[in-house]
């Protein structure tokens, strides 16, 4: 009689592949069809020099053609043996390769006890949705299999992984099926057209592809805006794992960004701008960047580069505004920045007179004294519809709400000549006047 099973559709890994790149095997055969492993003293077995590594007409793997490193002998015995022309899959290297960050210099073996302890296990481990499956599955296998072995202190090398978005790009084709490159193609009313032949073609955001004809060279862009302004719009583009087209017109924006910013230290003549002060800075500029720095904090530590760097131009507006920046807020504002656009961050850190690197300097802390707003905006409704917006105290009382709200020019308008029946009032949010 039958009963039902649970069929895990597991099959055993081939762990070989017929290609010079990999690892190759430290085992040796003997003529009598023994297998030995290399001696220890002899590892790692190495790839020799190749002219040719594409596939063999007799199915060999390309290592078959370096006959004198194929040909070798039993060290004990001295006699004639045959080196493995297979090699190791892309995953051996792969799967466990961020252990060996843990002692890179270490020549004695792959990592110490001691480092080992101290890094493992991975805090965050970032990769497209495709590493879940393979990559991510054999190196948890690899890594259990070396817990088991004893040579790491943990049985799950990642404690989180974050899956991020794709970089999309408009790609443009004709009714035959034919790719133009962006800059064959302009825009003509509502339609795309080929610039020198007025054909009509269609356009739709897609992942970057050579064969479409939409891969945004980063050398192009970094040619153009520089490294920073590449680097800083794809962060601020989306969300970090959603997929996000890329537009030309996004990367000038934030390159207009970084200029202001610049702007804000550093004078016509390249000299630090006068603006720059010890002191004299005015409270709702320290207001702001106190609230910036706690955002900033929390949004690189939750991975949402785009409203942190958000958070960053607001400061930028407001500091613009104003006639005294501070040097210790500008060195915040710097240190903010830094993680975002490195390079524009050194230099401006050079300009407040610093020799050292950024690098060392502590993140910026916020007081929680100065995160409290003086006055607060909030919506007020007749009849539950909005007719105004008043500003008031953060700690104003209800009858502090009502009589700035009726004293609004717009929201007198909608209650002059009409009677008062019901006022709602919810302390620091909104004021809703209910009249007839």
């Amino acid at each position: 009689m039958g009963k039902g099973t649970i069929n895990y559709r597991l099959r055993d890994w081939l762990f070989a592949r017929q290609r010079y790149w990999g690892e190759p095997f430290p085992l040796i055969e003997l003529e009598d069809g023994t297998i030995k492993t290399v001696p220890q003293k002899d590892l790692p077995v190495l790839l020799p020099d190749l002219d040719e590594y594409k596939p063999t007409a007799d199915g060999q793997p390309p290592l078959a053609r370096a006959k004198d490193w194929v040909a070798t002998t039993d060290p004990k015995t001295g006699a004639p043996a045959k080196r493995d022309t297979n090699t190791m899959p892309q995953w051996a290297g792969s799967c466990w390769y961020f252990l060996r960050f843990c002692d890179a210099n270490n020549d004695t073996e792959a990592w110490s006890k001691e480092a080992e302890e101290y890094w493992m296990p991975v805090d965050l481990y970032i990769g497209g949705a495709e590493h879940a499956v393979l990559h991510l599955l054999y190196a948890r296998f690899w890594h259990k299999v070396l817990y088991d072995a004893g040579y790491v202190h943990t049985k799950e090398p990642f404690q989180k992984l974050f899956n991020q978005g794709m970089i999309l790009a408009n790609s443009f084709k004709d009714d035959n099926g034919k790719y133009y490159y962006p800059n064959q193609v302009e825009k003509s009313g509502q339609d795309w057209k080929v610039s020198d032949s007025g054909t009509t073609v269609q356009t739709q955001v897609e992942k970057m592809s050579k064969s479409k004809y939409n891969v945004v060279n980063p050398d192009d862009v970094i040619s153009k805006y520089g490294a920073d302004s590449m680097r800083l719009y794809e962060m601020f583009m989306g969300p970090l794992d959603r997929d996000k087209p890329w537009t030309d017109e996004g990367v000038h924006g934030v390159n207009r960004f970084l200029k202001r910013a610049w702007g804000l230290f550093v004078s016509e003549d390249g000299e630090l701008s006068s603006k720059i002060q010890t002191d004299g800075g005015s409270p709702e500029l320290e207001k702001k960047l106190h609230q910036t720095i706690k955002a900033v904090t929390y949004d690189i530590e939750n991975l949402q580069f785009n409203t942190a760097i958000a958070r960053l131009m607001e400061f930028v507006n407001d500091a613009k505004k104003q006639d005294v920046i501070q040097r210790d807020w500008a060195e915040s504002f710097v240190l903010l920045l830094a993680p975002m656009a490195p390079h524009i961050a050194e230099e401006l850190w050079a300009r407040l007179g610093h020799e050292d690197t950024l690098s060392y300097a502590p993140w910026p802390q916020y007081d929680e004294s100065l995160l409290v707003e003086d006055t607060i905006e909030i919506p007020v409704q007749v009849n539950g519809k909005l007719r105004g917006r008043v500003t008031i105290p953060s700690d104003a009382d209800k009858a502090t709400m009502l009589d700035t709200a009726k004293a609004d020019p717009k929201v007198a308008e909608h209650i002059e000549g009409k009677t008062i029946i019901k006022e709602i009032v919810v302390p620091g949010k909104m004021v809703n006047l209910v009249v007839k």
